[in-house]
């Protein structure tokens, strides 16, 4: 062996693997210790919510409104059928209302609950510090009533959520019988035609 390969050898072995070692052990660890986000492919505007800042009840909603949302924006976006919608669907005003209550009005309530949330993280320390021993991590927002009104900033932002919620069942359902009076229509004419 050659002096020069040697000294090759010895680089790779006590320079390129131990750094790259180092290197791999960090990005496992970073990856490891990351907390867990929230993404809603149909509600982009929302962002990445790290999965404990968000109340179990409030992330179990949104995924359901996301679900829904993203198939009402197909039903009522994609109006040629061809599985994107662009400039060549005709949208509709339903469309419109569905896209802004995804991209405006969901993501401003959820970052309003956010602010309120992010609100006492130095001001109620004791409270939170106390609740996170009971193993249940309450804060203001899920606490203290907002003045005026008879609900906390998690209940209302929860009364936001169900609003959506349902109103987005009963556009499903009207998409729903909607297609099927289509079907139906259809068929009454198909047997008229074969009849004569």
């Amino acid at each position: 062996m050659t002096q020069a390969t040697a000294m090759f050898v010895m680089f790779i072995l006590y320079g390129v693997l131990p750094t790259a070692g180092i290197y791999l052990g960090y990005r496992g660890v970073k990856k490891l210790t990351q907390p867990k986000m929230l993404e809603y492919k149909a509600m982009p505007q929302l962002g990445s919510i790290p999965e404990k800042s968000m109340p179990q009840e409030v992330a179990q909603k949104l995924a359901l409104i996301n679900e829904k949302g993203e198939k009402l924006k197909r039903l009522y976006g994609d109006t040629n059928n061809d599985g994107v919608i662009d400039d060549k669907d005709a949208v509709n005003e339903t469309y419109v209302m569905i896209k802004n209550v995804m991209d405006i009005h969901i993501p401003e309530a959820v970052a309003d609950y956010r602010r309120l949330h992010d609100l006492d993280s130095n001001v109620n320390k004791t409270v939170v510090i106390s609740a996170e021993k009971s193993g249940d991590a309450l804060s203001r927002a899920d606490t203290t009533k907002i003045k005026n009104s008879n609900m906390t900033g998690r209940q209302a932002l929860l009364e936001v959520l169900n609003t959506v919620d349902t109103q987005f069942d009963g556009l499903l359902d009207a998409a729903y019988h909607q297609d099927g009076q289509k079907l139906l229509a259809t068929n009454r004419y198909l047997q008229q035609r074969f009849e004569k």
